[in-house]
């Protein structure tokens, strides 16, 4: 059986382009662990030090490599690169 990869976003509450990220991740049927950042703390001090100072939510990761926000996420999409990553 394959392995799923570990999928994880950093979000906010009513932040829109966290909602659209996970709705591409549930299309495709990706599992993922959210971090709710809302209240900042030590997940958003993670975050930052993950995103290599990217402060902006969402940021994702894919088997620890970071691939950066809903953007960032829709571009590798569109060129054919998420799905490989999310089959890893």
């Amino acid at each position: 059986m394959d392995r799923m990869p570990k999928v994880e976003i950093y979000t906010k509450a009513f932040c829109p382009y966290c909602s659209r990220a996970k709705a591409l991740l549930e299309t495709k049927g990706v599992g993922f662990e959210e971090y709710d950042i809302s209240m900042g703390g030590p997940k958003r001090a993670e975050m930052i030090e993950r995103a290599r100072g990217g402060s902006t939510v969402p940021q994702i990761f894919i088997d620890d490599r970071h691939i950066g926000g809903c953007d960032d996420m829709f571009a590798l999409d569109r060129q054919g690169k998420l799905d490989p990553l999310l089959a890893a």
